[in-house]
């Protein structure tokens, strides 16, 4: 079984890459970093020494990784991890509150135009999770 902090990362050592490259992580010279030799991605040692930190990224949060002495694993869960119960709370706010006011209120009106509405709306959060969780 692992410790649950991982292993403390030496910089004198090699690792694979943890973006799910073949490519793997050396140190580079007179830095406390690591630098992958395929992605060409920079990556340091956090103080406790416990996990590396990407350095040059254009996701909007920080990634960061621990080592497990066999495997990367994720350090910190990302903004990611709230779109999925985002989504799902909108959709049954849709279906449970919203549904049925509407079709009261349009009891005498046409009510496809309110179906269509709420269905558009239930999309949207299931485009947002998608969008997020592609790569």
């Amino acid at each position: 079984m692992y410790p649950p902090k991982g292993e403390k990362i030496e910089l004198d050592r090699e690792y694979p890459c943890p973006c799910r490259r073949p490519g793997h992580l050396k140190p580079i010279t007179l830095t406390e970093a690591l630098g992958c030799d395929r992605c060409q991605q920079i990556f340091v040692v956090d103080d406790s020494g416990f996990s590396i930190e990407q350095l040059s990224t254009h996701y909007p949060y920080k990634q960061m990784w621990r080592w497990t002495g066999t495997h990367w694993k994720r350090a910190r869960t990302g903004i990611k991890d709230m779109y999925f119960p985002l989504a799902v709370g909108v959709v049954l706010v849709l279906a449970i509150v919203w549904l049925p006011i509407a079709l009261r209120l349009s009891v005498g009106a046409n009510t496809l135009p309110w179906i269509i509405l709420v269905v558009l709306l239930a999309v949207l959060p299931a485009v947002l999770v998608w969008l997020a969780y592609r790569r």
